[in-house]
């Protein structure tokens, strides 16, 4: 087995994007959840390259902090007003040790659908063939726009023509040029000094190497791929969501073919980073987005959105926005619930519907199943808060810390006012505005006495249909009267 690895690869990431027409760089739009850069950086360090080097010029500080950011490892090299992908490539060579050897490497900043295995299959072509530049190149049906590859007689490459200047011979090949390109450092470093920047751009041409390395006598060849969308590049948004939405496709088919079911991949996103265990489900709207982690057997959807969320095995997840949660094995949550960053459920846990949550910890077992909002909380195994159970965790100041203790009970539409601890095994009942300690064993009662004043419908609501219906029920001597109904009067059935 080989060992030998390319010396580099640098990405070329300098370009403003002026057709994003964003204040945004365009390396730094998102689609899969990495930026574009993102995308290149993972499938540059996955070719197990010695350095990865990124070139930056415009808004420069914004894009390097997110390279090393993304990638710590990687080199940053900057741009100067020499325009151009071959002065962009200079550059990167200048921030490689001196007299660098071995193969070099160039790649895009915002061709994201790349990968490593290409790069490294490139890389292999190249040091096979012993070549001194190999351009990477596919086949498209219409290839208007592109540089088109020029072959001789015996196949081998004798340059590239841009669109612009082709004759029409040379505009219907329909063999393009990337952009991606491996090279011997020496023979690039030398073709560089060569480049000028005497055309119409006023630009240092990369392509250019290709007719000064064959004329120098050193060999020209070209890799061609059949998948076209790893050559692909954004220049707009328009592009920008084609390709997103071909990541898209890509990742939801190779979960599908890991075990996976996913019932609906028109509208289930998943993010490049996340990971799902096998014979989980994923159902119909469903976002799983940044390092998101899904456990084998769990059940997530429909309509769903988590961020940065782990589900254990066996758990289900429907109608849920999670962000920064984790959730535990055989867990249920939802529907329409919202668990906040800083949210722990623990194994057979339950959070149901119209609960939000945020720097809670829910143990094992514990339930929280209705209409409740539990922030800054400890709630123990196996205890029960009642519907419509608010945790008032905020002074107006700071932030107060509500404990519930290991199957303890929390009545209906009752407030905890925090901080207030209750103990393992102790009650608080419903409709109570809680603000001191529970201890072990005891139930709390924290609500006024019930008043009940005669008469004071008839004084304040007099007329109205609830003074009618009090005064016929007084006057039939009974709690309650039935009302006559007619069976053809469809709006009082209804």
């Amino acid at each position: 087995m080989t060992t030998a690895r390319p010396t580099a690869v640098i990405i070329l990431a300098a370009g403003e994007g002026t057709r994003m027409k964003s204040a945004t760089p365009k390396v730094l739009h998102r689609i899969g959840g990495r930026t574009l850069l993102g995308h290149a950086l993972a499938a540059a360090r996955g070719s197990n390259a010695e350095s990865v080097v990124v070139v930056v010029r415009h808004d420069r500080d914004r894009v390097a902090a997110h390279a090393t950011e993304v990638d710590p490892a990687a080199i940053i090299a900057d741009q100067d007003e020499v325009k151009g992908t071959g002065r962009a490539a200079e550059c990167g060579l200048l921030v490689l040790p001196a007299g660098v050897s071995g193969t070099v490497l160039i790649t895009s900043g915002d061709t994201p659908l790349l990968t490593a295995e290409t790069i490294a299959a490139l890389f292999d072509a190249h040091t096979t063939a012993a070549s001194a530049v190999t351009v990477l190149t596919a086949r498209v049906p219409d290839p208007s726009g592109y540089g088109r590859i020029l072959r001789d007689e015996d196949d081998s490459v004798l340059g590239i023509v841009e669109h612009k200047d082709a004759t029409d011979e040379q505009r219907a090949i329909t063999e393009i040029n990337s952009g991606i390109w491996a090279f011997d450092a020496a023979v690039l470093r030398a073709a560089l000094e060569e480049v000028g920047t005497d055309n119409s751009q006023g630009e240092k041409y990369l392509t250019d190497v290709l007719a000064i390395a064959r004329d120098g006598g050193h060999r020209v060849g070209a890799h061609l791929i059949d998948d076209l969308w790893q050559t692909e590049g954004v220049n707009d948004r328009v592009q920008l969501a084609t390709l997103g939405r071909e990541l898209n496709r890509r990742n939801n088919e190779r979960w599908m073919r890991e075990g996976v079911t996913i019932v609906d991949p028109a509208t289930t996103w998943i993010d490049a980073d996340v990971t799902i265990g096998r014979d989980a489900t994923i159902l119909p709207g469903t976002q799983l987005l940044g390092a998101t982690s899904i456990g084998p057997d769990a059940r997530i959807g429909p309509d769903t959105t988590l961020t940065d969320t782990e589900v254990g095995e066996g758990a289900e997840v429907k109608r849920t926005e999670a962000n920064l949660a984790q959730i535990g094995a055989q867990a249920t949550v939802g529907p329409y619930s919202y668990l906040r960053p800083g949210t722990v459920l623990g194994v057979k846990g339950k959070i149901g519907g119209f609960v939000e949550t945020k720097n809670a910890t829910i143990g094992d077992g514990a339930k929280v199943p209705h209409l409740t909002y539990a922030g800054d909380a400890t709630i123990g195994e196996g205890a029960n808060i009642g519907a419509g159970t608010i945790f008032a965790n905020y002074d107006g100041v700071a932030k107060h810390h509500t404990t519930i203790g290991k199957h303890s009970f929390v009545g209906s539409d009752t407030v905890l006012i925090a901080p207030v601890d209750v103990a393992d095994g102790a009650y608080v009942a419903a409709g109570s505005a809680l603000t001191g300690d529970v201890e072990p064993g005891q139930i709390a009662v924290a609500r006024g006495r019930q008043k009940n004043v005669d008469g004071w419908v008839a004084r304040a609501r007099a007329g109205t249909p609830t003074a009618e219906a009090a005064q016929a029920a007084t006057d039939a001597g009974t709690r309650h009267t039935e009302s006559p109904v007619d069976p053809t009067d469809t709006e009082q059935k209804a």
